[in-house]
């Protein structure tokens, strides 16, 4: 068992495959982006408004919300932002969103 243990950044157990949380979520990244056309700004306001409401069910303190609205001859492109208090909800909301 001299190989044990991997030679990576995280500590590894040589028991099972757990990695210190810390390892994978420092609470750096505590934002998500989403951009997609729509056809018209009608559907575009329908999926802010559902992705705003996946935001706040994720949410454990405000989450501020940016978006926009582009219209160009194929439809209209909604991009928006959602930053959340921690890593840790942005992930939950992202992971909801599949």
């Amino acid at each position: 068992m001299n190989n044990s243990l991997n030679k990576c950044s995280a500590n590894e157990t040589a028991a099972c495959c757990c990695v210190d949380i810390g390892t994978v979520m420092d609470n750096a990244d505590c934002s998500a982006s989403w951009i997609k056309q729509y056809a018209d700004r009608q559907q575009a306001q329908q999926a802010l408004a559902e992705l705003t409401q996946k935001a706040r069910a994720a949410e454990s303190e405000p989450c501020l919300i940016t978006s926009r609205f582009e219209e160009d001859a194929n439809g209209v492109w909604l991009g928006a932002d959602f930053t959340f208090c921690c890593q840790a909800e942005a992930m939950i909301f992202q992971l909801g969103l599949r």
